[in-house]
């Protein structure tokens, strides 16, 4: 849900450390059977046919995604996401802000990633207890409380192998006897005493694109939702500053909580003191009027008569600025008329499913020299009239090492204090450091 980090400007600083009287008093995990695998209730216990409000809407939908996130019962407020083929079902006694619980449903999931590789239903069924445990520390009495990563590694410490052999003898927890170093300082993000061997820090540039591009070619609509993730590994306490080339072409940034703000408003500079680790630092939005180009284009030539059809689809790279467009997948919704599909591909393999009507192209790279082309007959239901609209065509690709707004980083610098005890001097860091950029398709259908 792209609306999931807007508004909240300084997540954690501002919004989530005002007092309210509202509150997430409850929390279902549904998978996608329909299943409720999980519940934690942080007051008392509101019973499972809340969910039945919930279950549907879903049958409503068309698709997962699709899903209402927000739906209004007599007595409680439903709010949801969908990640990893799960449903997390969120249950609101008051009306409740909503990009408030989806943030922080969204936080839950990331935490579930960054501590056991994975959030799908197998890992969280695996790590029960460890489940449980966070979502107590991350959610104080339906309040969110300690969403930082490094925060909650010092509280609950990672699943590995030795450690559940230990506590499964021992009858010993994962949860830390000591306050975290960072929770009452004034960057509780941050644990102290970090040190490193070889100092690193990393960024990638993720852009997503969101078009609707007409059967002739041209854009009916095209937005970039992008992201700044961060691997920083750096001894002591640094302190850094990123700046960008043509940092006005930035809308609707949403900064972690690290970022000094009024120095992003007034020199369009990021300052801050990471994380240790792995952490987002901004995600940002990029309007049509600041996009360099659509960088693919599709060409089809789809046609229906009695008993059958054309299908004629290309694809190629448009203004790449001589970077390969990979991991391209083609997918068409084809009417519920059509009976199969005989198609030939000059590149990769495709499938069509003759029960959900869904054909699949999987392209790969592709060579500017060839161009990938699918061809072939559809044959219609006997008896059946041809469709009076054609399909739309959805795009999946990534291209490595470009940034589809133009955004470049210009400069980062890195400073960290020498002797913290004794003085305030400074020294400069000199650590291994990348930037890395990459574009990759969000909602991308093509008309035809």
């Amino acid at each position: 849900l792209r609306m999931r980090s807007r508004g909240l400007k300084i997540l954690g600083r501002a919004t989530w450390n005002q007092p309210t009287n509202k509150m997430i008093h409850s929390l279902f995990m549904i998978n996608s059977s329909g299943d409720i695998f999980m519940e934690k209730h942080w007051k008392s216990v509101i019973s499972r046919s809340v969910c039945d409000y919930f279950f549907e809407e879903q049958q409503k939908a068309n698709s997962p995604e699709d899903v209402n996130p927000v739906i209004a019962t007599p007595h409680h407020y439903l709010i949801s996401i969908y990640r990893e083929n799960i449903y997390f079902v969120a249950v609101c006694t008051t009306e409740v802000p909503p990009l408030f619980v989806i943030e922080f449903l969204h936080r839950v999931v990331d935490t579930f990633q960054d501590y056991f590789g994975d959030g799908a239903e197998s890992a969280i069924k695996d790590n029960y207890v460890i489940v449980y445990e966070l979502l107590e520390e991350m959610l104080d009495n339906g309040f969110p409380l300690a969403t930082e990563s490094n925060i909650l590694k010092e509280l609950i410490k990672p699943p590995n192998i030795l450690r559940t052999v230990v506590n499964t003898v021992t009858g010993s927890s994962n949860l830390a006897d000591t306050l975290p170093t960072g929770q009452l300082s004034n960057v509780p993000w941050r644990r102290a005493g970090v040190k490193y061997t070889n100092n690193e820090a990393y960024f990638d540039v993720i852009e997503e694109i969101d078009a609707i591009i007409d059967k002739q070619g041209s854009t009916v609509f095209a937005d970039i939702q992008g992201v700044i993730d961060c691997c920083v590994k750096l001894s002591g306490m640094p302190d850094l500053t990123l700046s960008f080339m043509n940092p006005r072409i930035l809308d609707d940034v949403s900064f972690h909580p690290c970022v000094r703000f009024k120095r992003w408003e007034s020199e369009r500079v990021l300052s801050f003191v990471p994380p240790d680790g792995n952490f987002r630092l901004i995600s940002y939005h990029v309007g049509s009027q600041n996009m360099v180009a659509i960088p693919v284009y599709v060409k089809p030539n789809i046609s229906f008569r009695e008993g059958g059809g054309r299908f004629d689809v290309s694809v190629g790279p448009k203004q790449t600025m001589g970077k390969v467009v990979e991991s391209v997948v083609i997918t068409c919704a084809m009417p519920k008329v059509v009976l199969n599909m005989n198609l030939t591909p000059s590149q990769g393999t495709y499938t069509f499913d003759p029960v959900a009507k869904v054909l699949t192209w999987d392209v790969g790279k592709i060579n500017p020299a060839k161009l990938p082309n699918l061809r072939g007959n559809i044959s219609l239901q006997s008896g059946s009239p041809p469709p009076e609209s054609n399909p739309a065509i959805s795009v999946q690709f990534k291209i490595q090492q470009m940034a589809v707004s133009g955004l470049k980083v210009n400069r980062l610098d890195m400073y960290g204090e020498s002797s913290p005890k004794k003085s305030f001097s400074f020294e400069k860091y000199k650590p291994f450091k990348g930037v890395k950029y990459l574009t990759k398709a969000g909602n991308f259908q093509v008309r035809t």
